[in-house]
């Protein structure tokens, strides 16, 4: 991982929520805005612990359904959506559970789909969304899921191997998270982009 990189991609999707947090308050209906902050939620969810993971995504929801509610054929925020609901089901270990989510995110890609059926992006993520649930069950069933919902607990170990370990855990987050929220961060950043955000200050 590019650690620099990581860090600015972080700050500038910190930035974005504050942002898109202080437009909200001027106008709270503003459906573009919603969809924004929830896919900048949705990146910065990726740099958090798993508790904290799980808080951003569901806030991440909770906006895109109030988009939902205000304009029902919005396809980039049913494609959100359903990116939040697969995130939401990798955090999750039971699997009746998990499959709740996927089966939600893959509604929410239909959705998408009949609204833009050009994008292939969409096309795409409702491709993948078939082969979520089994990719569920091989990580949690080898213990890798204890690593994305933060459940792992162990003998004490030394302070060095606890380091190594999350420094792991960590990596594993990422790249786990990766598959689902790339496509999102890019979106995302386009969409800032396009409103002529500033970028953040440098520290």
């Amino acid at each position: 991982m590019d650690l620099q990189n990581d860090f600015d991609r972080m700050l500038f999707f910190q930035h974005a929520c504050m942002t898109s947090e202080a437009a909200h308050a001027v106008n709270p209906s503003d459906v573009d805005n919603l969809t924004r902050w929830a896919g900048a939620l949705l990146e910065l969810s990726q740099f958090q612990g798993a508790q904290e993971s799980k808080i951003m995504v569901r806030e991440a929801i909770s906006k895109l359904e109030k988009v939902l509610e205000i304009n029902p054929k919005k396809h980039d925020a049913l494609w959100c959506l359903g990116n939040a609901h697969t995130t939401n089901a990798f955090l999750t270990p039971d699997s009746e559970e998990a499959n709740g989510y996927f089966d939600i995110a893959v509604e929410c890609f239909k959705k998408a789909v009949a609204e833009e059926p050009g994008n292939d992006l969409y096309r795409k993520s409702l491709e993948m969304s078939a082969k979520a649930p089994g990719l569920h069950v091989e990580i949690h069933s080898r213990g890798f899921g204890q690593q994305l919902t933060g459940t792992a607990e162990g003998p004490s170990t030394s302070s060095s191997t606890k380091a190594a370990k999350n420094k792991k855990n960590s990596d594993f987050n990422y790249d786990m998270f990766g598959w689902v929220i790339l496509a999102v961060g890019i979106w995302a950043w386009l969409g800032f982009a396009k409103s002529n955000v500033p970028p953040p200050p440098h520290q």
